[in-house]
């Protein structure tokens, strides 16, 4: 981890597109302005492991929809198979 000391209104800079300013200190709280391309999701780390674990949810959800979809295919294959006999009859 990089740690730097920075003073009221001074930056950092975060590759090309990306500008962290201190802006201001007031006890234990420092706020910051991040400048960066819209492009550039900006999250507190709180929300982005909410979002995170939302997404990790999602995709097991699709997974799970993906085997059901696999099983209702492969039992309405099996049945259409029974019922075609059973029209010939």
């Amino acid at each position: 981890m990089l740690v730097l000391t920075r003073k009221v209104g001074e930056s950092i800079v975060i590759g090309q597109d990306i500008e962290v300013t201190v802006l201001e200190v007031r006890g234990e709280q420092v706020k910051l302005g991040i400048r960066a391309p819209r492009s550039i999701a900006v999250h507190r780390k709180e929300v982005y492991l909410a979002i995170q674990a939302e997404n990790r949810e999602a995709a097991q959800s699709v997974g799970e929809l993906a085997q059901l979809a696999e099983w209702w295919q492969r039992r309405s294959e099996v049945q259409g198979g029974e019922n075609e006999g059973k029209e010939r009859e």
